[in-house]
């Protein structure tokens, strides 16, 4: 049994604890059930917000992630998801696009879980992501 995810939807942009604490965990909810010790891990000393963007859709969240930014100064932003996950991987994206929306650069961090492990990704693999010809080309350079 997981804990009881709070999602980022239904979260006050500018709530108390936000203010207070000015870490974010923003992660895929489905990390309440199926890593709840990695995810009580990187909860502690920030505002854990589940998302899952096979219910909500990219604007919506990076939308609601770019208001944060943009009403507290947020200190850091760690995205933890699984990897491999073609829905969780936009959520990487959703926090990239509000800091370049805000223009706003909170310390990020992106993390993925690969085989149980937790794996940090350079926010440059990220942004490399959201573009498949620079991907092509790199796959075509190490060929």
């Amino acid at each position: 049994m997981g804990v009881c995810p709070r999602r980022l939807t239904e979260f006050n942009v500018a709530g108390k604890e936000i203010r207070e604490k000015r870490k974010l965990l923003v992660y895929g909810s489905c990390l309440a059930y199926e890593y709840p010790e990695l995810l009580r891990e990187y909860s502690e000393g920030r505002v854990d917000l589940a998302v899952c963007l096979e219910a909500e859709h990219f604007n919506v969240v990076a939308l609601k992630l770019a208001s944060m930014l943009a009403r507290v100064d947020v200190e850091e932003v760690v995205v933890l998801t699984v990897d491999g996950s073609p829905h969780c991987v936009q959520l990487h994206h959703a926090v990239e696009e509000a800091k370049k929306v805000t223009g706003r650069s909170p310390r990020t961090r992106h993390l993925v879980i690969e085989e149980g492990k937790v794996v940090e990704v350079d926010e440059k693999a990220v942004k490399t992501a959201r573009y498949l010809s620079r991907v092509q080309r790199l796959l075509d350079k190490s060929l």
